[in-house]
């Protein structure tokens, strides 16, 4: 499949598949989770009901709508990590099925669902939604980047020192000093939303600068990245190196507004070895 192939037909369906997973699985159980329907599948890291009941949805709806296509989503990931296999060699869709399960399992916002379609690795199209205000981003791969039916260019805040959204919550002593030390008098550092859903459209909407990930899971990244990029944004492997969703077990991604702010911060990362 190419990018040609992802008609707005296409677009309209994911979109709308999306829409329904919200209605039918996510919303309803909004502020109103029980205890038993809350469960730990790390420190620090939870599944809900909605969760499981929007993934079975978006699987369903999805492998219907293009059915030469696999399937990857994260609970699936999470019950047989043999699934992402299906990253390496075909077309795939990639399901986060409520991203910021945290914030949802704690009734705030924000949190969304991620849909990505990639094609041997190369994410071709990707469709954002965040679950409670409606907003809908969409793109695919040399089609530019959309907002609710309108097409969108990624632009900086414009504030001096920019705008850094990292987290020091996850690092270790020694990262964190030196994001302390090096970093924070370079920028305005901001905590993140915990939600990557949010993360990527706040780098297109000059809301933030800069974006730090350590974990680049695929069903997290690949629609934002590709948003983020079409958008004129950047995001790439502190080397430089493209964002591919088979190459999974790679860490750390870099996002920002723009190139010449992608460079800044990069030399600067680097830099401090």
């Amino acid at each position: 499949m190419t990018r040609s192939s992802l008609t707005p037909s296409l677009h309209d369906a994911v979109e709308a598949i999306m829409r329904e997973a919200s209605g039918a699985a996510i919303l309803p159980h909004y502020q109103r989770l029980a205890a038993s329907e809350i469960d730990a599948k790390a420190p620090d890291d939870v599944v809900t009901i909605a969760d499981k009941e929007a993934e079975l949805l978006l699987t369903d709806r999805l492998a219907a709508l293009l059915p030469e296509a696999a399937v990857v989503g994260e609970e699936a990931v999470y019950a047989d990590p043999s699934v992402m296999e299906r990253l390496k060699d075909r077309l795939c869709w990639i399901v986060d099925p409520l991203d910021g399960t945290n914030n949802f399992a704690a009734g705030k916002p924000p949190f969304g669902i991620l849909v990505a379609l990639a094609d041997k690795g190369e994410t071709i199209g990707g469709w954002i939604l965040d679950c409670l205000t409606g907003r809908f981003c969409k793109t695919d791969l040399g089609g530019g980047a959309w907002i609710d039916g309108a097409r969108v260019s990624a632009r900086a805040t414009g504030c001096q020192p920019p705008v850094a959204a990292i987290s020091t919550v996850f690092l270790d002593e020694g990262a964190r000093q030196k994001v302390l030390t090096h970093i924070a008098p370079e920028y305005t550092l901001v905590d993140i939303p915990r939600c990557a859903a949010e993360q990527y459209p706040r780098l297109v909407l000059g809301i933030n600068d800069i974006s730090v990930f350590n974990r680049t899971l695929p069903w997290d990244h690949a629609a934002g990245v590709l948003f983020l990029n079409e958008a004129g944004g950047m995001a790439a492997r502190p080397d430089g190196s493209a964002y591919r969703v088979d190459e999974y077990d790679r860490r750390d991604l870099i996002g920002a507004s723009s190139p010449q702010l992608w460079d800044s911060f990069a030399a600067l990362t680097a830099a401090l070895g």
